[in-house]
């Protein structure tokens, strides 16, 4: 019998950890300020061609007025935005390979959806078979050829945002800016969307730099986050690297739900540590760096669902901690414990509900322990 032919493994995109790739977009120093109001603070970044990148923060963080730089409608007050090494402040808007999809979408409603996506073409004066080709080929590609001929009120909000999609993407930008372009979809369609823009920007290659404050929706699209937050980027990194190793208690805080505890740290070996955060209760075991100091005030940051709920004291877990169920949630497919410790530390315990109709284990009052791997959570000392 012949051999079956292997399958080779996917290349891992990362031109972020090639020193030789060269950066698509590079904020270079830029601080952009408002009268007395710094919005963004000495910023530096490089952003990689084909990446889909997202701008992640709270409302007022900065990460709204760093898109409105790139498109043009702003101008750093100082430092330098170069794409493909060009600088673009001199650059008026309808001159950038750059653009730029809004919430509202902005369609136009007196005209089909075949003519919404040609308008930009048309405004280039490109050639009728040329415009008509590239039309049908972004309708391929989102999936709208049957509603070619209808307006906009005749279509859903999900297809309409496919429509604001497909005419942002007729003119072949080097880079495309989301603004918010799922906030006024529900919840469902707004997962399933999320997948078909990964899709599609995948399919065309085109640099994606979304803004957002949805962190699932971040996590889920981009290929790395950057956490803002009083016009300053906090950390730049994959999802899982930003989930799993935040830079300091904000990152690990905004990302996801967590347990964030106080504590004073003692080194017990080259890359251990233990935290005491309350005299009642055991200090926790937990890798640390190697240049921890002794008594330091760190914050100890642990993931709800990396917590096991049992009734006995588990043998093989390196943290078990005694405590009593204040409040459970049961959201379906979790159960959420809060479980009060000696000394009033509330941890969050998230458990999966594995089977249907599963007898509950445990209710209100009821004392638990609380067990966890010392590789599950991170010290964090800033």
């Amino acid at each position: 019998m012949a051999d079956k032919p292997r399958k080779l493994p996917q290349e891992v995109f990362a031109p972020w950890e090639d020193p030789e790739a060269k950066p698509l977009i590079q904020f270079r120093n830029v601080t952009k300020r408002f009268g007395e109001f710094t919005a963004i603070d000495d910023l530096t970044l490089d952003i990689y061609e084909r990446e889909f990148f997202a701008l992640l923060g709270p409302s007022g963080c900065g990460k709204t007025t760093m898109m409105r730089m790139l498109a043009g409608f702003e101008a750093p007050t100082e430092g330098q935005i170069l794409l493909d090494g060009q600088n673009i402040a001199p650059v008026p808007p309808n001159l950038r390979p750059v653009n730029m999809m809004f919430q509202s979408y902005a369609l136009f409603p007196h005209l089909s959806i075949w003519d919404n996506i040609a308008f930009g073409l048309k405004r280039d004066k490109l050639p009728k078979d040329k415009i008509a080709a590239r039309v049908e080929e972004m309708l391929r590609l989102t999936r709208l050829e049957k509603f070619a001929r209808r307006k906009p009120h005749q279509i859903s909000g999900g297809q309409r945002q496919r429509v604001a999609l497909a005419r942002s993407l007729a003119k072949a930008p080097k880079l495309l800016l989301l603004d918010e372009p799922l906030g006024a979809l529900d919840r469902k369609l707004r997962e399933d969307t999320q997948f078909e823009l990964m899709d599609i920007q995948e399919k065309t290659g085109t640099t994606f730099v979304i803004v957002t404050h949805d962190q699932e929706e971040a996590m889920t699209v981009a290929s790395r986050i950057a956490v803002m937050n009083h016009g300053k980027i906090v950390q730049v990194d994959t999802p899982a690297r930003i989930y799993e190793a935040p830079a300091n208690a904000y990152v690990a805080d905004f990302i996801g739900d967590v347990n964030l505890i106080e504590g004073t740290a003692t080194r017990t070996g080259e890359d251990r540590c233990s935290v005491r955060f309350a005299e009642a209760a055991d200090p926790i075991t937990a890798e640390c760096t190697a240049d921890l100091s002794d008594g330091i005030a760190v914050t100890y940051a642990i993931r709800p669902e990396k917590i096991l709920v049992t009734a006995d004291r588990p043998a093989d877990r390196a943290n078990a901690l005694e405590g009593q169920i204040i409040d459970i949630g049961y959201l379906g497919n979790i159960s959420t414990y809060h479980v009060e410790l000696p000394g009033g530390q509330m941890i969050k315990a998230a458990m999966t509900n594995s089977t249907r109709l599963d007898r509950r284990d445990f209710t209100w009052d009821d004392r638990v322990w609380l067990s966890w791997r010392e590789t599950a959570g991170v010290v964090l000392t800033e």
